[in-house]
This record gives structure tokens, C-alpha cells and sequence, in this order.
């Protein structure tokens, strides 16, 4: 779905993904002012974050092409012999685990250029990460895509190409990743100094994860390498790997003593008159 706006071609699917990027920035800001941070740096590295996170995006798409793409020629031979075709992301193809590591990638480079904690502010970004899914996947609802095996369930979507209904995958990531904005922000607030630094990112790693594991069985047109599910062999893998972080860093963490409140003398010498047996 596009529009003309003068000589230049607007696709829906762009400005969703632009609208949920801004978005789980400005959450970002917010989170970094609940923990005491300069807030610019949020829009400071949002433009770096876009930058090599969709290039992250189209290169994990390059190189484990959707089987539907395969089948119509687009194979990752044929992106590396095409580079006109592999730069042509408004023809459609970024993955978001190839955005995820990039943008990590990015953060670190970042908060080290500018002697920042790279595990306090992922812990910050990532609530605003799962929010930016919740709006972006309802990208692929315009396009018609990313959706599931054929069902006759009352939430179904019906796919012009297919002339079927089937599972909306895009919907069930959009609903997973709003119960996962959901949790970090609870964990973030219930337990604020009480988890180590890079807590909620490592929780993130494990949430997204199993249900993008999960949804993959239903996916009616896979990223498959040599037979494998990529997709779904790689969030598996960081779920697992996320999860023993985790345990691990929990298990070694001792949460600072809160500092005791500090008497008035005033109010102690108040107090000593007051019980004073003259």
C-alpha cells in the first residue's frame, strides 16, 4: 500500500515502522529521566539505531530469504550477484533479528563513545524496542504478509494472493510484544535496584524470543537455510543462551544496602527534652 506525495512514492509500511520507532524512543526518554539520564541521548542515537538496524535487517533478509522468494528467484546467490536489487529494501525483506543485532551492536559503540553504562541503556531501550514491534508489525498487515496456516477462526485475515484466510502472525507478535512492554516496564519499577544492570535486556532476549519460537511453527512461509528454520533456530538459541545469563547473573548480584536514613539532631535533642524527668 503507497501513496504519491509530488514525485515521491510514500509506503504505508515505512511510515508504520517510522511511527513505532519515534514512539518506543519517546518511551525510552522516559525511562532514562526515571533513572536519572539525559534523555537526548535517546534521540542522539535513535538516527544510528535506524541506520545499521535496517541494514542489519536487509542483510539478515539477504542471506535467509523467505521460501516464497527462493521460489521466485531471490535467492541469496542472486542478492549477492544483484547489489541494485540487494540495497532495494522498499521492494520488501528485513528481518527483525538482523535489525536487533545491529541496533545492539550500535548501542555498544555508542555508550562507549560517550562513557555510558552499555547495560543500563540497553536496559532502558528495550522497553521502547518492544513497543516499536507492537506498532511495526501492523506494517506487515498492510502488505499483507507474515501470516500463519490457513483457519477458520473468527480472527482470521483474508490474503488476496492466497484468496484464503488464514493465522495473523502479525497480530499474535503484535500482542506478544505488547505483553512483553508490559513486563519490563513492571519488572523496572517493582525491582529498581534491586537487579543488576542489563536485566530487563537479558529478559527481553528471553520473552521475544520463545514467542517468535513459538509463532514460527505456524508460519506458512519460513526463512529456511539448508532445511533449517533460521529464524527459528536462532531465537531458540538466544532464548537458552539469555536465560543462563541471566540465572547466572541473579545468582552472583548482591543488591547494595539502601543507606540508612539520616537523624535531625534537632529532632533527637526535641525528643531527649520531651522525656527529660526534671
Amino acid at each position: 500500500m503507497s501513496f504519491q506525495l509530488g514525485p515521491l512514492t510514500i509506503h504505508a509500511y515505512g511510515l508504520i515502522v517510522m511511527l513505532g520507532a519515534v514512539v518506543g524512543s519517546y518511551l525510552s526518554t522516559r525511562e532514562a529521566k526515571r533513572r536519572g539520564q539525559d534523555p537526548d541521548y535517546v534521540w542522539d542515537m535513535l538516527i544510528w539505531l535506524l541506520i545499521f538496524g535496517i541494514i542489519g535487517a536487509r542483510v539478515w533478509h539477504i542471506f535467509t530469504p523467505p521460501a516464497s522468494m527462493v521460489a521466485a528467484g531471490f535467492t541469496t546467490q542472486y542478492y549477492l550477484t544483484h547489489p541494485l536489487d540487494a540495497i532495494a529494501i522498499w521492494k520488501g525483506g528485513l528481518g527483525i533479528p538482523g535489525a536487533v543485532m545491529a541496533g545492539a551492536i550500535t548501542l555498544y559503540v555508542y555508550t562507549r563513545r560517550y562513557g555510558l553504562s552499555f547495560s543500563m541503556w540497553a536496559d532502558i531501550a528495550v522497553p521502547g524496542l518492544a513497543l516499536s514491534q507492537v506498532i511495526g508489525r501492523w506494517g506487515n498487515y498492510v502488505n499483507q504478509e507474515l501470516y500463519g496456516a490457513p483457519t477458520n477462526l473468527p480472527w482470521a485475515i483474508y490474503i488476496d494472493a492466497e484468496q484464503g484466510y488464514f493465522h495473523p502472525l502479525f497480530l499474535y507478535e503484535s500482542l506478544w510484544s505488547l505483553a512483553n512492554v508490559t513486563l519490563l516496564l513492571w519488572l523496572g519499577r517493582k525491582f529498581d535496584k534491586k537487579i543488576p544492570n542489563g536485566t530487563l535486556a537479558l529478559v527481553y532476549l528471553i520473552v521475544y524470543p520463545l514467542g517468535r519460537f513459538l509463532l514460527e511453527f505456524l508460519r506458512a512461509d519460513p526463512s529456511t537455510v539448508n532445511g533449517i528454520n533460521a529464524n527459528q533456530t536462532l531465537m531458540g538459541a538466544v532464548m537458552l543462551i539469555a536465560a543462563a545469563v541471566l540465572l547466572l547473573r541473579l545468582r552472583n548480584y548482591t543488591p547494595e544496602p539502601e543507606p540508612e536514613p539520616v537523624e535531625d539532631p534537632a529532632n533527637t535533642l526535641e525528643t531527649e527534652l520531651d522525656h527529660d524527668p526534671r
